[in-house]
């Protein structure tokens, strides 16, 4: 038994609240205050951060293609607010064309496929931060918050109750009790905050909402688990204590910013 840790464990849960108390007001004031200019470049850089990282984990399932190789195609969609499609496409073929950087064949089309997913995943969530925060930026300030709220709930509540395990293989950690509670308090937290904030927003959308974006983000955190484990790596970097890199610390919000985006644009929300 090795009786460093719990000491380790207690270190690093330290770590983590650290972390959080500066990233957290950094990141409020940067949705709500900064200035249009200093606001995209925070984004353009928590992007290519996710983006350097992921492309670290697709090295470990064979992809050839270095981060750099995403620099030019990753910004361009996200920053480009138009013409969907036309930049989708030219994703893949960019992907194609670096696929062809392989020592094996056979490979490239898997690399290809990461190169895709990655620039989409990232670049793509965040390019539905920049529109959300183009209706209101408390609207982005929302999809970003009700998982932090959510990850505190389902802290406590899977540690003190937690016994029925949510995805084993993937998150040991994880409950079924901790994720329940994460949405529930996630729903409250978003109608007292659409509440103040967007008043317009009906009470039972502003729940739904939050309760949805919440559960997409509990997703996110399992799917960049999935991709860990599957490279064989513990965490996607060593940038942040406590919590390893950029992309385990936002993979919750690269999956509750855009179904936020998209249910606001079905709901047809005043924005």
């Amino acid at each position: 038994m090795n009786c460093l840790a719990p000491v380790e464990a207690k270190r690093n849960t330290g770590y983590r609240v650290v972390t959080s108390l500066i990233l957290i007001p950094v990141i409020t004031w940067v949705v709500l205050f900064a200035p249009p200019f200093l606001f995209v470049a925070a984004v353009c850089a928590f992007a290519a951060l996710c983006w350097m990282e992921f492309a670290g984990i697709a090295a470990h399932y064979g992809a050839r293609f270095g981060a750099s190789a995403g620099w030019i195609p990753g910004l361009a969609f996200l920053l480009i607010q138009r013409e969907e499609m036309l930049l989708l496409i030219a994703v893949v073929l960019a992907a194609l064309a670096f696929s062809l950087r392989v020592d094996d064949l056979k490979d490239a089309i898997p690399s290809a496929g990461l190169f895709t997913l990655g620039i989409l995943y990232t670049f793509g969530a965040w390019r539905s931060a920049i529109v959300l925060h183009n209706n209101s930026p408390y609207w982005l300030l929302f999809a970003l918050t009700i998982n932090w709220v959510g990850d505190t709930a389902a802290f406590y509540v899977g540690r003190a109750i937690g016994q029925h395990k949510l995805a084993p293989a993937v998150s040991p950690g994880k409950s079924w009790e901790g994720a329940i509670a994460s949405a529930l308090v996630a729903g409250v937290y978003g109608v007292f905050f659409l509440r103040y904030l967007l008043p317009e927003v009906p009470l039972p959308t502003a729940a739904l909402l939050a309760i949805a974006g919440n559960t997409a983000g509990q997703i996110g955190d399992l799917a960049e688990s999935a991709l860990k484990r599957g490279a064989g790596v513990k965490d996607s970097g060593t940038t942040l204590p406590g919590h390893g890199g950029w992309l385990d610390r936002l993979d919750s919000s690269l999956f509750s910013m855009p179904v936020v985006h998209i249910l606001i644009r079905l709901s047809q929300l005043p924005s």
